[in-house]
This record gives C-alpha cells, sequence and structure tokens, in this order.
C-alpha cells in the first residue's frame, strides 16, 4: 500500500523519533517539535490512520505510538537516505585496521571497533561455519531486552548463530541489505545490517551489525558499507 506524502513524512518522524529516545511518540510532540503546520489533532488522526494501516501500533501504557514492523520496513524501503560516515568515525576505523599485520585480528579488531561505534552486536563470517561475534553486551543493554523473554530469545539466536550464517552465507552480495523480524534469521525481533566482503588474503565473508528493531539504520548503514571498503581495499 502507498501511502501519501504528508503520511510519509509523519511516519518518518515517529521512526526517527522513537529511535532517539526510545519511548512511544505523540502526536503534541510531533507538531511542537517538527513545525509540520498541522495541528496536533490533525496529526493525530493521521497517525490514527497509520496505526489502522499497520505501520504503527500504541503500547497500552501510553497514548503515543511506536513503529511496527511494517513501519520500519516501508521507512528502510523508501525513506531511508545513504549516509556518508563521518570523518571522525572514518579515522578511528582506519587506525583501528592499521594496527597490526595479521588479516584475521584485522578484521576482529575492526568487528570490535564497529560494535563500540554502532553500540550493537556485530557478526563476521569468515565461512559458512566459522563465525566470530562480538558487543553482545551492548544488545542486552537495550530497553527491548530488558524483559527477560527476549534475552532468553537472543541467547537463543546465539545459541545458533553458525546455522543462520550458512543459511545466509552464499545469498549475500557486496550490496548492503537490510533484514528485520520474521525475515531475519538471527530472530524475529532483531535487524541486521548485513554485507559481503572480499580480502585479499582470507576470502569472502560476510559482515553484519545485529541489534534490536529500533536501531540507528542510517548510522549502522553507513558503518557496515565504510567498513566492508576498508576491508576489501586495503
Amino acid at each position: 500500500m502507498t501511502l501519501d506524502e504528508r503520511k510519509q513524512t509523519l511516519l518518518e518522524a515517529v521512526i526517527k523519533e522513537h529511535i532517539r529516545t526510545t519511548k512511544a511518540v505523540g502526536s503534541s510532540l510531533l507538531a511542537e517539535k517538527y513545525k509540520f503546520r498541522l495541528s496536533p489533532a490533525t496529526i493525530r488522526n493521521e497517525m490514527m490512520d497509520l496505526e489502522n494501516e499497520g505501520y504503527l501500533t500504541h503500547p497500552h501504557t501510553s497514548a503515543g505510538r511506536i513503529p511496527t514492523e511494517k513501519g520500519y520496513r516501508f521507512f528502510i524501503d523508501n525513506l531511508l537516505e545513504e549516509r556518508e560516515l563521518n570523518p571522525r568515525e572514518k579515522a578511528v576505523l582506519q587506525k583501528t585496521y592499521k594496527d597490526t599485520k595479521d588479516s584475521l585480528i584485522r578484521i576482529k579488531n575492526l568487528a570490535k571497533m564497529v560494535a563500540h561505534l554502532s553500540r550493537e552486536a556485530v557478526l563476521i563470517g569468515f565461512a559458512p561455519q566459522d563465525v566470530y561475534y562480538t558487543g553482545l553486551t551492548n544488545v542486552f543493554r537495550q530497553p527491548e531486552f530488558s524483559q527477560i523473554d527476549l534475552v532468553y530469545s537472543l541467547s537463543e539466536v546465539v545459541d545458533h548463530l553458525d546455522e543462520a550464517i550458512e543459511e545466509i552465507f552464499n545469498e549475500i552480495t557486496p550490496e548492503i541489505k537490510i533484514l528485520i523480524g520474521k525475515e531475519n534469521p538471527f530472530g524475529r525481533r532483531c535487524s541486521v545490517v548485513l554485507t559481503k566482503y572480499n580480502h585479499y588474503r582470507v576470502g569472502e565473508g560476510l559482515l553484519g551489525i545485529l541489534g534490536p528493531m529500533r536501531m540507528d539504520y542510517n548510522n549502522n548503514q553507513a558503518l557496515v558499507k565504510y567498513t566492508q571498503e576498508l576491508i576489501s581495499n586495503i
């Protein structure tokens, strides 16, 4: 289903605000902060339409809205802008990569730094049955994982990471791919930003940032893209 421009703008604002604050987003906040020249009542009606169409939902404890999986998917497919990684983070990654000459250690050190910069988990698939991951504590610190069932769910994903990597290893290309919810082999409650690199010594491998669906897709996409270029071109 297509959304008109106003609904797209409101959906984008709700998603960006929720990603930033972790909280449900209300019509009054949008009217005040984003200067839409729309009354809170008009924004509220539009948000209700977005909820009825499956793009937003509202927690029982709040009058505000949060994105659904369908809402995030629309945002990723239609509203996500490709962004250059900022110069400071580029410099940090370049220095990290050059700190050692061993290729495998270089890639693992890069993964640790990407996990630090993104505050998410990072996966490296050196081969379908050779998986390295780091930064899982970053994911467990996210508000979404304060619920014990989500912790168990992610723990189960970690136990089967090699199977998930093997499932998609040959399907992923150097083009950035974002998998969320039910399409994500790493867990229905999570998103992953994936690419494939090709290092002149260690060959092809997978690189991905894994986190909750409420992640900073703009920055994580830029991090994955630049890291892939760094591994593949140096």
